[in-house]
């Protein structure tokens, strides 16, 4: 035992002494100093601390006035300010390969946001006449923007990400702000928060308004319709909107999901002039191809016990890169070989993450709270649960046909009726019941099922859930949540319901003591 390893938040865990939490100032997420993770450990963090910086430094840099202008015209803007704050906490505890891969990922997903903004901002007509916002379509963000590849002259903006979506997942404050302008118009308190904030965001005018159409959808579930209508109007635009069918595994309704990205592709194509290039599109679909075979490729290492990849790092990644680049990026491919390697290397050398304390292999399943991403984290540095694979990772791996058109807008039907949150939430029993296939699969051994307690879809199948796993036998925790209102159920509450179920069901104590008991109520 070095000198050093004094100052390592895991050992005082072990020796009693302190933990990762001992850093923290009471109430918040501001720490006194850096984790110390070893002199490696800590280099490589530091190193990746100050990439991100000079990433956000490019990105101010590319258009100071326009950015200067949205940070004081969008309340959502300056909590992205957090940045550093959320990736140190999703972070946290890392080592080794866990922690380079975790760096990987949140440094491209910090890239192409940074990148994608900068877009967002110059085409934002509320600073001005500019040449981008002419060039743009906006696109809800379940959509998987793959199929604007298609029109390599135009670029895809997702409507949602950057002002509700993304951010809540960094700054827990933020939406109740949204949440409450709506209720102030008589929106019932008890519907989807993620929906009741969008529309918030619609009814303060607090998106950037841009592009020369909308596509809009009814996906995820039926309370996106309506916020779709909010949106539509505020931006003023010409609008198709897309309506994909919910039984996406009736065969039958696969034709109606063809004929509405037919005529989605008809609608850009006559309101920007521009004609779409099939070659153009199979290139992309090509580079999708790749990252799906690789994640499919990830999924044999999550099988065993030897996989550096899992948690937030692994689900967020997933999650952003498919509904916010699907393709369109050659740079995520380049870290998805990247972490590949790493993995593979991992199996063959049957390198143990987290210091061989994982005691537990969870699938999570239902819509994770959005603020509060960094769960499975804790989970693991509390508990040692290691978190394999989520609900939202589990979609959308078909393959595109990258010769026949007709059969690309046929993959590509399937692809998008698998989206986001849709896929197994509200498409039906035999979908969200695949959650047993996955457990098995990636042989876990226990299920942490959230539970949103606004979302209708889900709240009616807990006895269906809890009947199953008594006959299995499986370890079955429910989580409740807001999805994005942490006044209902805090992220202390979260922790609390889990705290509860590890010493009073399965009778363990907790790695790390720190863990167990803290109020982070004004972190962000």
């Amino acid at each position: 035992m070095s000198f050093f390893d004094r100052f390592d938040p895991i050992i005082q865990a072990e020796r009693g002494t302190g933990g990762l939490r001992s850093r923290y100032h009471d109430k918040t997420g501001i720490a006194s100093h850096r984790e110390w993770r070893g002199f490696s450990n800590t280099l490589y963090d530091y190193g990746a601390w100050l990439k991100n910086l000079g990433t956000m430094a490019v990105f101010v840099s590319k258009a100071p006035v326009r950015i200067v202008k949205a940070l004081l015209r969008y309340r959502w803007m300056g909590s992205y300010l957090s940045v550093f704050c959320f990736v140190d906490r999703s972070l946290e505890g890392l080592r080794g390969p866990e922690l380079r891969i975790g760096h990987m990922h949140m440094h491209m997903i910090i890239k192409n946001v940074t990148e994608k903004m900068t877009l967002l901002f110059k085409a934002d007509e509320r600073f001005g006449k500019n040449t981008y916002s002419h060039r743009t379509v906006g696109i809800d963000e379940t959509m998987p923007p793959v199929f604007m590849a298609g029109f390599p002259g135009l670029y895809a903006m997702p409507i949602q990400t950057f002002p509700e979506f993304l951010i809540c997942n960094m700054d827990q404050h933020l939406m109740p702000h949204y949440i409450d302008i709506m209720e102030s118009f008589g929106v019932p308190a008890d519907v989807c928060s993620r929906c009741e904030a969008e529309a918030g965001v619609a009814a303060d005018d607090d998106f950037p308004i841009f592009g020369k159409c909308i596509i809009t959808s009814n996906m995820p579930c039926d309370g996106s319709i309506m916020t779709s209508a909010f949106q539509a109007r505020r931006f003023k635009k010409d609008t198709y909107p897309l309506m994909m069918p919910m039984r996406h595994s009736e065969k039958e309704v696969h034709g109606y999901s063809e004929v509405q990205l037919r005529e989605a592709i008809e609608f850009i194509e006559k309101q920007t002039g521009e004609k779409y290039d099939w070659q153009a599109f199979f290139k992309t679909a090509k580079i999708l191809n790749r990252q799906n075979e690789i994640e499919l490729e990830k999924w044999d290492i999550f099988k065993t016990p030897y996989s550096p990849l899992s948690g937030e790092a692994q689900s967020l990644y997933r999650l952003f890169y498919w509904a916010s680049n699907c393709g369109l990026s050659p740079e995520f491919l380049k870290v998805d070989e990247k972490v590949l390697k790493i993995m593979n290397k991992c199996y063959k050398n049957k390198y143990l993450p987290f210091r061989g304390k994982s005691r537990h292999r969870a699938v999570i399943w239902s819509t994770a709270a959005v603020f509060y991403t960094d769960y499975p984290t804790w989970l693991q540095n509390c508990w040692g649960i290691t978190v394999i694979n989520n609900m939202d990772s589990t979609m959308g791996y078909n393959m595109i046909n990258t010769e026949d058109p007709d059969k690309a807008i046929a993959d590509l039907a399937l692809l998008s009726e698998k989206s986001t949150m849709r896929h197994h939430a509200v498409g039906g029993y035999e979908n969200v019941s695949k959650l047993w296939e996955y457990y098995e699969f990636f042989n876990c051994d226990m299920v942490l099922f959230y539970d949103q307690l606004a979302c209708k879809g889900m709240n009616g199948v807990h006895g269906i859930f809890e009947e199953e796993a008594r006959r299995r036998n499986v370890n079955l925790v429910w989580i409740e949540h807001d999805l994005q209102d942490p006044r209902t159920v805090s992220r202390q509450s979260m922790r609390e319901q889990m705290n509860h179920y590890m010493m009073t069901v399965l009778r363990e104590q907790p790695l790390d003591a720190t863990l167990l008991d803290f109020d982070d109520s004004m972190a962000w």
